[in-house]
């Protein structure tokens, strides 16, 4: 039976009425992603069309969703909010603070250990606010919430960017900020920037050694990595039907990759299969009833040019298998092309790890496709040349792989099965004996392959395929291998040719699972306590920001003008960094040290602009602040992109700096800095980026006057005196202005519960 059976009734009992009062206005058929969208308005009795792209809306989300990283901080600000009880359905996973060294079972026996304070604080805080509570070990949030929590039609958002995953069962499923979270915990709604759409037409089907994977890659290669930023992607067509639920899922988790806003495919059997197997019989029961309103109008389909903003079309008869990277996930390589590119590049052939599992591919039919590579390399005395780690997707994947062999074949080829958790691909990974400065190759299934993303390493060449990929390429030991062509050598001498991979798309004898790792909340948890030691260095009870003295800010000096790409792994790295997300001053020592100084290309040195010194990033900043200095802090394209981390944003407000400006935000690191109090702003003119010195003084001349779509202005002064004003763009509204002068969102929500 499905978790919150009666809210998802509630959603199908109102969904046909409000998608007709939407149809209506429109005066055109509707998309599947416009149906979820006018049918989760805040407001149900809506009477305005919404300009994709432009107009900011209130939604309604059905469910929230946290992973423990970033739970710590959004559950910190939730006991701010006033509130006894979250609104909402809410679930805590944790899955980010297991460090993958040793083994599932020592390494999950050490993360209850080292983190013990983290997890019981988030399991008491879940118990006191009626929120589900998955344990350390249980599985990685998206697998979980797809296995269990996840319904066509519904809208659910997420503190994590990969929360797009449960797209592939046909849920508007977003990744937001903590601070978002919060809101729609509390019972508030919850704002976005009404989405264009991009539609995906898939026509034929996957065939040997292609795999859903290879539609993402494809497409990340087409759209790049900001391509998607502001566009709901909308897969449809014959091909998109014949793909698993998994599979649909695997490339709505990589469409954060492309900045967008999610992905989805419509409501088909696969889907309904996929229910039906992880016991949610009474969902498509449910479902049954709307069945045609789980998909986009049948026009839409045949004039797709007329309904999206923009079409790709993909023949997947025609599509090769395909490796992404290294150091982005856009990158893309057809794998018969690799020989050359490897050579012309320059890029380490030794693959020295594969690495299979993540949030997107861990899946049964992951395993099962990847184990059947696997046999045959045992089958025929094949010899593996890398190092092999598999990261199963969940408790109840991993005990039925183990029941059904898929984790024996593994293990038979020495691979290390790491716990039910994101491990390496989230940075925490132990890999031991690894020369820091050595280039090399690794290879996997995981999403982001930024630099020192996995290892810490800034010399990994991190490659992104399919399960089934990374297990022939780690066969190989070659990042230039091609299964489709290439042979192996045996024990025996003998060429070996691999065939494609089969798996099964469900297990045939069934799910199962012993324990799945969930402790539901009490009805009534008013009398918990919840209880934080203030000498402890891993949680830190929050103080409110300070709110806006409305005058303009003046004299303020240049913290940092990033160079290039600033990901969130940039402004607030992840790895052992983890530790300190529940202790905002703690983790602040991180605060863009991984980002690059334009004016000296080194990471973690800037100008003290008082005393002339070099030195740490947050050092610096921590000396501004003491001494009551106003900064900014300057960046290039899509700004933010990556992890929705809210901690990139909060760090920055809580060591004291006002402004960030850039070229172009991706869209949840925009967000958040609005959320917590910051000023968010972009260059009119994107080569107004020049024109910023490292000595250079700032003011900001008429931000008294600060108000929805006026341009604000920047005089600059530079070190000679000379001044020049250039002008600066917002994307505030009205109610994200209400933020700024109080401080932040959450001071806003806050004074309204007193």
């Amino acid at each position: 039976m499905a978790f919150d059976i009666n809210v998802i009734k509630r959603v199908y009992s109102e969904m046909s009425v409000k998608i007709d009062k939407a149809r209506k206005l429109l005066g055109r058929p509707m998309t599947l992603s416009e149906k979820i969208l006018y049918s989760h308005l805040w407001d149900g009795n809506n009477e305005k069309i919404f300009e994709r792209g432009s107009d900011y809306v209130d939604f309604g989300p059905d469910r929230v969703t946290c992973q423990d990283a970033t739970a710590q901080m959004a559950l910190l600000q939730f006991m701010q909010a006033g509130k006894e009880k979250v609104s909402v359905p809410t679930t805590v996973h944790c899955d980010h603070l297991i460090l993958a060294q040793s083994g599932a079972q020592k390494d999950l026996q050490n993360a209850n250990k080292v983190s013990s304070e983290v997890f019981n604080f988030l399991e008491s805080v879940s118990r006191k606010y009626g929120i589900g509570f998955w344990k350390p070990g249980a599985g990685i949030i998206h697998q979980v919430i797809l296995e269990n929590y996840a319904f066509p039609g519904g809208m659910m958002i997420g503190t994590d960017s990969h929360t797009v995953n449960a797209g592939g069962l046909g849920m508007v499923a977003i990744g937001v900020g903590g601070a978002d979270a919060v809101d729609v915990m509390a019972g508030m709604p919850w704002e976005l920037k009404f989405p264009k759409l991009i539609g995906v037409k898939l026509t034929g089907n996957l065939n040997g050694w292609t795999s859903a994977k290879d539609v993402i890659l494809k497409v990340a290669g087409i759209l790049t990595v900001k391509g998607g930023t502001g566009y709901i992607i909308e897969y449809f067509g014959d091909g998109a039907e014949s793909l698993s639920c998994t599979g649909k899922g695997t490339i709505c988790n990589m469409g954060a990759e492309v900045g967008a806003t999610t992905s989805i495919f419509a409501y088909d059997d696969s889907m309904e299969r996929y229910l039906i197997s992880t016991d949610r019989q009474d969902v498509v029961e449910a479902a049954s009833t709307i069945k045609h309103e789980l998909r986009s109008d049948d026009e839409v389909y045949k004039n797709p040019e007329k309904y999206y903003d923009q079409i790709i079309e993909i023949d997947l008869d025609k599509l090769s298998p395909h490796i992404n990277g290294p150091f982005t996930p856009d990158l893309a390589t057809p794998v018969s092309e690799m020989k050359a590119k490897v050579e012309s590049e320059g890029w380490p052939n030794e693959i020295q790890w594969g690495l299979i599992g993540s949030c997107t591919n861990s899946s049964y039919e992951d395993l099962s496709r990847a184990a059947s590579i696997a046999k045959q390399a045992l089958d025929n005395k094949i010899k593996i040349k890398s190092k092999l780690g598999i990261n199963p997707g969940s408790e109840q994947v991993r005990y039925t792989a183990e029941r059904d062999g898929i984790i024996d074949i593994f293990e038979k080829l020495e691979s290390k099965i790491f716990t039910n958790a994101c491990g390496p691909c989230i940075g925490q990974w132990n890999r031991e004996g690894e020369d820091k400065s050595e280039k090399n190759s690794i290879i996997h299934s995981f999403n982001r392959n930024f630099a020192k993303r996995a290892d810490g390493n800034p010399n990994t060449h991190a490659f992104v395929s399919s399960p089934e990929m990374v297990m022939a390429v780690a066969l190989s030991g070659k990042l230039d291998f091609n299964p489709l062509t290439d042979k192996l050598m045996n024990e025996d001498g003998e060429e070996i040719i691999l065939t494609p991979p089969i798996g099964d798309e469900l297990p045939s004898k069934g799910f199962a699972c012993e324990d799945n790792g969930y402790i539901e909340p009490p009805v009534d948890g008013k009398d918990i306590e919840i209880i934080i030691n203030p000498e402890s260095q891993r949680l830190q009870k929050l103080e409110p920001f300070l709110p806006w003295d409305g005058k303009n800010i003046m004299n303020a000096r240049l913290l940092i003008k990033a160079h290039g790409k600033c990901t969130t792994d940039h402004i607030s790295m992840a790895g052992p960094w983890l530790r300190f997300r529940g202790h905002l001053d703690n983790i602040s020592d991180n605060c863009l040290i991984g980002a690059v100084n334009h004016f000296n290309m080194k990471t973690n040195s800037v100008k003290n602009l008082i005393t002339g010194d070099y030195g740490p990033v947050p050092e610096t900043q921590r000396f501004y602040k003491k001494n009551n200095i106003d900064t900014i802090v300057v960046g290039d394209h899509n700004y933010g992109e990556g992890s929705s981390r809210e901690h990139a944003a909060m760090e920055p407000r809580h060591l004291g700096i006002k402004v960030v400006i850039v070229k172009s935000f991706a869209r949840i690191h925009e967000t958040n800095l609005k959320k917590q109090g910051m000023l968010a702003l972009t260059f009119d003119n994107e080569s107004d980026y020049d024109k910023i010195q490292e000595e250079d003084t700032f003011n900001f001349i008429d931000l008294e006057s600060f108000s929805p779509s006026n341009q604000l202005s920047l005089e600059i002064v530079h070190k000679d005196q000379s001044k020049e004003i250039i002008k600066l763009n917002h994307t505030f509204n009205s109610q994200q202005i209400e933020w700024y002068k109080n401080g932040s969102a959450l001071n806003l929500i806050k004074a309204d519960n007193l």
